[in-house]
């Protein structure tokens, strides 16, 4: 039986998107860094003026602030490459951009079923029982998990299926604040990849009502979205204090679904022999009490 999807809330504005995130990017530079004078007179607003944007991107000035305004439909893409190159974004920084001007989605119309995971990715899923490992996908969701991933994580199969969600869990619940050393960086990647899934899917209203709902109950969400950061982050290192067995270092990697972009799965691993790596021995020893710790049951 499907699971009741969340209420849905009206789509992003598309045009205010645009020109929000053109204005955070113009804003984040400044004259030296992009090789212009300043001759030191005094700035209204941080960062570039749109005239020096457009003179580094070789467009007009009327033509530019067209699109700062959010008049992107007829833009080219060799003209969001000259933008880019003079904003310095990134490569997820440039594609947000694009999706934004140009208005297209990024893959087909979200369905308001619930996303699924393919069966072998779940068997796959199982037979990792030495690591934590799950697969998210649009909006943060959290679609599959394993043993371990619940016992480091917290017992997901005792959610409600629209509360199994990155974003509702760091922002809405305190034990993830103590479960996460830098909570601040987890909330930030969070807030980065639901900024790219904005893009790709303005039209999405279970993501326009997340946003709408995070944004009313956490003071600390408003800010970072506020900043209309992008990025994508596919490894790194996560240092974690467990309340079963305290201090966790663990490396992750983050693969994306050939047969579905939305969709990525991950893998955390501790560094052989380390303090780390007995932990997670321990914690796969000892199962459901794990897992059970893990939610502080």
């Amino acid at each position: 039986m499907d699971e009741q999807a969340p209420p849905a809330g009206p789509p992003l504005d598309r045009r205010a998107e645009l020109s929000e995130f053109l204005r955070s990017r113009r804003a984040r530079l400044k004259p030296e860094d992009v090789g212009l004078p300043d001759f030191g007179r005094h700035r209204r607003v941080p960062g570039l003026r749109r005239e020096e944007l457009a003179q580094l991107a070789g467009v007009s000035v009327a033509y530019y602030t067209r699109l700062e305004q959010g008049n992107g439909r007829n833009v080219s893409a060799e003209v969001l490459d000259s933008i880019a190159r003079a904003l310095r974004l990134t490569d997820a920084e440039h594609a947000h951009l694009t999706h934004l001007a140009k208005g297209k989605q990024c893959k087909r119309k979200p369905s308001a079923r619930p996303q699924q995971v393919r069966a072998s990715i779940g068997q796959l899923l199982e037979s990792m029982d030495a690591v934590p490992a799950y697969v998210f996908g649009r909006r943060s969701e959290i679609l599959a998990w394993n043993r371990m991933a619940a016992a480091v994580f917290g017992d997901w199969a005792q959610l409600p299926a629209e509360e199994r969600n990155w974003a509702r869990l760091v922002f809405l619940r305190p034990e993830y604040r103590d479960l996460f050393v830098d909570w601040e960086q987890k909330a930030i990647d969070i807030v980065c990849t639901l900024r790219m899934d904005a893009g790709c899917y303005p039209d999405d209203p279970r993501l326009s009502a997340l946003v709408g709902e995070l944004s009313v109950k956490s003071e600390d969400f408003r800010c970072l979205w506020a900043t209309h950061d992008v990025k994508e982050k596919s490894h790194g290192v996560k240092r974690l204090h467990h309340p079963l067995v305290g201090a966790l270092s663990l490396s992750f990697e983050s693969f994306r679904m050939t047969d579905d972009a939305d969709q990525s799965l991950v893998v955390y691993h501790a560094e052989p022999a380390s303090p780390s790596a007995e932990a997670l021995r321990l914690l796969a020893s000892w199962g459901a009490d794990a897992t059970r710790a893990g939610t502080g049951s």
